[in-house]
């Protein structure tokens, strides 16, 4: 028997390793990225989404064009640059004042242009400086997409120098504005400084996996005598958190309950507010005596401060990657943070604060190898949007929390907005509550926001085969104006998600699902088959609100317009759209569909972010006279629920298929041509496992999401949504269930407590709940 001597090595895709010779970058549709390179660096430019223009315009130490010290020819206008001037845009005059630096009046630069309308995903040019130049790299913004052109996507850049960077280059990303205190904590040492009230205080993890112990204490108090810092039982009592996130409820609490601190930004999304920072009493319990802690430092530095040392700090420990396990045991591994990663807080009133960078190397605490970390504090008058940050893939760069195109509107209704799907949206409004914005739906019209819908706009001569070999429905049977709701599955069946899809011409689709990743599964797909296809999210520019209810066609009928050559709205069958105009003739363009999430009559209108307030404006005054009402997260969760509505996560996941999900109709047992999970899907359909089943709770307590489903001490089942019905006076649930156990009438028990202590009888009912047959949405 032949033994390998090969060994796989751990995979870790959010940290690239650290090259010093070697530079990353992004550049965002609309903007450009300055850089100076010396003789013989190499720079390389890729479109990864395809489809996407580069201009390359380069710069003699002179000021003077310079495209020849990359062997190139700039003859066409550097159209970014140009629109620069006087732009109002993040980062525009940044990039007007470096090139200003340079002696460069872009007015009329020039550039070369790279890649264009039919590059294919992934196309790379490549440049060798021959001299010192300076380079600036734009992306051009593509058309509207409500206009039929192609939306623009990211273009990557990197840089190899052939003479490394330093240290401080190596690490210290930009700051978010000009900074009042910018300073380095070295590894294993700590620092005390203060803070005003209303100032921003910016934590960052330089290199990666490093721990930054937090302390702050009320100012005016101390210098009364009464040290009050921050409490961590109280804060997340008040929080209801295991620690505070950007939100609602992000606020730090010291022992008087008075805050201290708010959280405003945070890129990780993982830190620790139960430990106490190390302590010399932790590091002499494993052998290591007179190690260096955090709670040593912190005393030093507090000292000058009259603030009493202790044997332990509570401290609120930034980027500790905690948890307790299914036994209740807290565990903890290395940090989720990467190079650059951040929390940005905003003081609530004077303080004195200490920051550390962690010295624990005897565990994974520091990733086995402690760093710097670095703080910034930036004075009250500079403003930060309230962001998290997501990354699609590990080593994608990280993208922050934003706002729709209606929240001008919506924030003057209702403060109470959480995060998803990386934008911020309405739980409920002011005045009303989810229970009179679920009756608005039921009984009028009701108006909510579902811009995180992810669009891609899928094109190109292959986009029908890309999109047939992907989903489980038959797409080529999709006309024009049509849009059918489908899975899309991995090979083993598992639903990567669910989404509608939009036939818009025969090389035109738009694919409107859950998540991000929906794109960069579909651009694989594509590569993998070699297929003539461009993935192209469109998100950023199709904003989104349905208006759903009994009284919606006839609000909508008052604003919308339709040219001849599309179906009159009033005409609209379900699952059919138009493109049109809100607002007559003239108005604003959009995209009306008759789609939507409640189980009623409905529609769903796609604009331009910049062109929401209006469209929301239109839709507010047609509605007053039919009872129109917002409607938040709360209210749409029970009506889905209610109308039979799967969602991710709850509902299905990578290891659900569409069976198990109740949707199982969309696999289209006819569809003769090969797709991705086909095979096993065929294999789950004649050998079911588990099923998605209604269920009708007996009793006042409602089954939430991970509830156990039993036959006598047997668990048969999960419980994946609960909600009490308004309309159907009763608890009721979703629950996927051994098939056994399938039929109406079926007598089941919804485990609580642990599962055996308390359970709520339950009886198997067919689903939808409401509306079975949809007759509503049809109507």
């Amino acid at each position: 028997m032949a033994i390998s001597s090969g060994r796989r090595s751990l995979t870790v895709p959010g940290l690239l390793p650290e090259d010093p010779y070697l530079e990353r970058y992004w550049v965002r549709p609309g903007g450009a990225t300055v850089l100076a390179l010396e003789g013989d660096d190499r720079l390389t430019i890729r479109d990864p989404d395809g489809g996407q223009a580069a201009e390359v315009t380069a710069l003699a130490p002179d000021g003077s064009e310079d495209a020849a010290a990359l062997g190139a020819r700039a003859d066409a206008p550097a159209t970014v640059l140009r629109s620069l001037i006087g732009s109002g845009a993040d980062g525009a005059r940044d990039v007007i004042d470096a090139l200003a630096g340079h002696g460069l009046d872009p007015t009329h630069a020039t550039a070369v242009r790279l890649f264009g309308q039919w590059s294919p995903a992934g196309s790379v040019h490549s440049f060798t400086a021959e001299r010192p130049v300076v380079v600036v790299i734009a992306a051009p913004e593509g058309a509207s997409v409500l206009e039929g052109g192609v939306p623009a996507s990211d273009l990557d850049v990197e840089v190899r120098r052939t003479r490394p960077r330093t240290h401080d280059q190596l690490e210290l990303p930009p700051p978010l504005a000009e900074p009042r205190l910018d300073f380095r904590v070295d590894r294993a040492t700590a620092l005390s400084y203060e803070v005003k009230a209303g100032e921003y205080i910016q934590i960052i993890d330089l290199q990666g996996k490093q721990c930054s112990d937090f302390l702050a204490f009320h100012r005016r108090k101390l210098e009364d005598g009464i040290e009050r810092g921050f409490d961590p039982t109280i804060t997340r009592t008040l929080m209801g958190n295991a620690f505070p996130q950007p939100g609602l409820y992000s606020k730090f609490y010291d022992l008087d309950m008075d805050v201290l601190v708010e959280v405003i930004r945070d890129t990780v999304g993982r830190h620790d507010s139960f430990l106490l920072a190390c302590t010399s009493r932790y590091y002499e319990s494993l052998g290591y005596f007179g190690h260096t802690n955090c709670t040593d430092n912190f005393n030093g530095q507090l000292e000058t401060y009259a603030i009493a040392p202790r044997k332990g700090w509570q401290a609120l420990n930034f980027f500790y990657n905690t948890m307790f396990a299914t036994d209740h045991l807290l565990v903890f591994d290395e940090p989720w943070s990467r190079p650059g990663d951040y929390v940005l807080l905003r003081a609530a009133t004077d303080l004195v604060c200490a920051s550390s960078a962690c010295p624990d190397d005897v565990d994974p605490a520091n990733g086995w190898d402690p760093t710097e970390v670095h703080v910034r504090v930036y004075s009250p008058e500079h403003t930060f949007s309230a962001a998290i940050a997501h990354r699609v893939t590990p080593d994608a760069e990280p993208t922050l929390t934003t706002e729709t195109g209606f929240h001008p509107r919506i924030s003057a209704l209702t403060s109470r907005t959480t995060e998803y799907n990386g934008y911020w949206l309405p739980t409920s409004f002011d005045n009303h509550g989810a229970t009179d914005e679920y009756w608005a739906c039921r009984e009028r019209a009701a108006i909510m926001d579902l811009s995180p819908l992810r669009k891609f706009e899928v094109l190109g001569p292959d986009a029908e085969a890309l999109l047939q070999a992907t989903v489980t429905r038959d797409v080529r049977r999709l006309s024009d104006g049509h849009v059918v709701y489908t899975a899309m599955c991995n090979e083993d069946g598992g639903m990567i998600d669910d989404a509608t899809i939009f036939r818009i011409a025969d090389t035109n689709f738009r694919f409107v699902g859950g998540g991000e990743y929906d794109g960069v599964w579909l651009r694989e797909q594509a590569s993998r088959l070699g297929l003539n296809a461009f993935v192209k999210e469109s998100t950023d520019h199709l904003h989104n609100v349905a208006v759903q209810g009994p009284a919606s066609r006839a609000l909508l009928e008052e604003i919308v317009w339709t040219p001849p050559a599309q179906t009159p709205f009033g005409a609209l069958e379900w699952f059919r759209f138009s493109v049109g105009r809100v607002g007559g003739p003239t108005g604003v363009p959009a995209v009306i569909s008759r789609t939507g999430y409640t189980g009623e009559l409905g529609y769903e209108i796609f604009c331009h972010p910049k062109d929401a307030p209006t469209v929301w404006d239109s839709i507010w005054a047609a509605g007053e006279p039919h009872g129109l009402l917002p409607l938040g997260l709360d209210a749409l969760d029970i009506l889905r629920i209610e109308a039979g509505l799967i969602f991710a996560g709850y509902e299905f996941d990578d290891q659900v298929d569409p069976f198990e999900a109740g949707i199982g109709f969309t696999v289209t047992k006819a569809k003769d041509e090969d797709y991705v999970g086909r095979e096993a899907l065929r294999e789950r359909r004649d050998h079911p496992q588990r099923t998605l089943v209604g269920l009708d709770l007996a009793g006042n307590e409602p089954a939430g999401h991970g509830d156990g489903v039993y036959v006598d001490r047997q668990q048969v089942g999960v419980v994946t949504s609960g909600t009490r019905s308004p309309i159907l006076k009763k608890n009721i649930a979703l629950a996927r269930v051994a098939v056994q156990h399938r039929d109406p009438g079926a007598a089941l028990e919804v485990g609580k407590l642990d599962g055996h202590q308390k359970r709520i009888p339950a009886t198997v009912v067919p689903f939808p709940f409401y509306d079975p047959e949809k007759t509503r949405p049809r109507s």
